[in-house]
């Protein structure tokens, strides 16, 4: 994903961002959550519904999920949602801001 970077943030939280936007994030330690992300509404009722997967503490409002493990979804479609989330924090940013981005 073009210039999306990762930083470590509270401590144990591997944070994916473009711009300086979350779009991503990965737990360092084991825990009750894996893995976080953005995803549209629609998504967000389809994939809590599922086993394994949760609103995101702190984030649900703004529809992100958890996933509580590696195997609460396949990997395709894991690179799927997470292509999707940096595509909605991407379109997101100011127009001026995307276009120097790409």
């Amino acid at each position: 994903m073009p210039h999306a970077t990762e930083t470590i943030k509270w401590d144990n939280n591997l944070v994916f961002t473009i711009d300086a936007k979350m779009f991503a994030i990965a737990a360092l330690d084991p825990g009750a959550v894996w893995l976080s992300f953005k995803v549209t509404p629609e998504g967000f009722t389809e994939l809590t519904e599922r086993p394994g997967i949760r609103p995101a503490p702190y984030l649900a409002r703004a529809h992100w999920v958890s996933l509580e493990t590696p195997g609460a979804m396949l990997r395709s479609e894991l690179e799927r949602c997470l292509r999707g989330s940096y595509q909605l924090v991407f379109d997101k940013l100011p127009k001026k801001r995307r276009l120097v981005l790409g």
